[in-house]
């Protein structure tokens, strides 16, 4: 029993005529392109493939494989025309074997992009007869997957046809290495979020309760010394202290649970301005003075936080009636001011430790992307919070 397969030309390729209907060599290149061009899942794309370049090479079969997380060998994501049994038993292979179901002679990344693995049958990958062929995906020198084909005896692949594939080889071998390079930085991104929130807790919350840990001790004290005055004293503070934290906690858990857009820093930045009017009676507007804002994911986690720790100050200490972002781009730097026209960030009654962790915090951010974040009162009344760093390096931007 084999697996079930849908072709790549159902899933993603658009409806070709014209010299792509007379060429299909061509078609399966544009395929490939207008595929890659999507925000589609790699493995599956590959999979999805497999059929084509079986149909192809005229081959009976076919295994598509990628590297392991571990980088010590390669297993199966997609098989055609092969039972379900050998897919079990031949899942993960050694990487040294996974090209050909034997050992390779000198080094993989010297190897062409066809690959005859000659003097290998097919019994090392469970088949009976025939002879296969391995289409290394590689990017510069790693081996990151590969396809298997498995032919009958005495079969040979065109010349154009084995051309073809190594341009194939060449786009999906890219394109693996791009779905790596994603996934790390994902990953890095959540672990730096992780950090910061831990930060964030220490900084509010954990300073906050070790202040009422402090003021329970005396409490207790002026209770057995019967003091009524500095026991009602000490109760109040206490009151006041546990008012604090549980706002900053419900300020922290609702900061982390709005998902920033999707489609980037911009429209997210207009969806948090839309939220200060749920919030507070103000005119908001966005001045996005950069045509091509182009920002590395961890760039625009932090502008993002960092906004939204300032608005949150609007909403809650300024009274404002006008709120503003603009994003500008001074040449090598880039420049987002958060400003309002209330009373003032350092008006009486509005310097608590929560607005002080607030600022802390947002200086942190900005030291994360190189950056710095500058808070000041505006003359006639507002504040204005403007983050100041540079561009990403060419090449590195999302």
């Amino acid at each position: 029993m084999s697996i079930p397969r849908k072709h790549p030309e159902d899933a993603y390729a658009p409806q070709l005529g014209g010299d792509y209907q007379k060429n299909p060599e061509l078609q399966v290149l544009a395929d490939i392109s207008s595929s890659l061009s999507m925000d589609v899942d790699v493995e599956h794309l590959l999979d999805s493939f497999l059929g084509t370049m079986v149909r192809l090479s005229n081959a009976h079969a076919g295994i598509v494989r990628v590297l392991t997380s571990d980088g010590k060998g390669l297993r199966i994501i997609g098989a055609e025309g092969l039972p379900q049994e050998t897919l079990a038993a031949q899942n993960i292979m050694p990487l040294e074997t996974a090209l050909c179901g034997q050992p390779v002679g000198g080094s993989i990344k010297n190897l062409p992009y066809l690959f005859e693995c000659k003097g290998n049958t097919a019994k090392a990958f469970g088949m009976e007869d025939g002879w296969v062929v391995a289409l290394p995906l590689r990017y510069k020198s790693t081996l990151l997957g590969v396809y298997n084909l498995f032919l009958k005896k005495n079969q040979a692949i065109p010349e154009d046809i084995s051309l073809l594939f190594a341009s194939i080889s060449e786009h999906l071998g890219m394109a693996l290495e791009n779905a790596r390079l994603t996934r790390e930085n994902l990953r890095i991104t959540l672990m730096n979020e992780r950090q910061m929130l831990a930060n964030e807790i220490h900084d509010s919350l954990a300073q906050t309760l070790a202040y009422m840990k402090m003021r329970l001790a005396m409490l207790r004290e002026v209770v057995d010394g019967d003091k009524p005055e500095l026991t009602e004293k000490y109760l109040t503070d206490v009151d006041h202290a546990l008012e604090s934290a549980y706002s900053g906690l419900r300020e922290l858990i609702s900061q982390f649970r709005h998902r920033m857009d999707p489609r980037g820093i911009v429209p997210a930045l207009q969806e948090l301005l839309e939220s200060v009017t749920r919030k507070i009676d103000a005119q908001v507007k966005l001045d996005n003075q950069v045509r091509d804002l182009a920002l590395t994911p961890d760039q625009e986690v932090q502008v993002y936080r960092i906004a939204q720790e300032a608005l949150a100050n609007i909403c809650k200490h300024s009274y404002a009636r006008k709120v503003q972002i603009v994003v500008e781009d001074t040449g090598t730097h880039y420049r987002v001011s958060i400003i309002d026209d209330g009373i003032g960030l350092y008006a009486a009654g509005h310097t608590g430790p929560g607005m002080h962790f607030g600022m802390n915090i947002m200086r942190e951010r900005a030291e994360r992307i190189k950056g710095l974040v500058e808070i000041r009162s505006r003359v006639g009344g507002g504040t204005r919070v403007t983050l100041v760093f540079p561009h990403a390096p060419q090449g590195i931007a999302a």
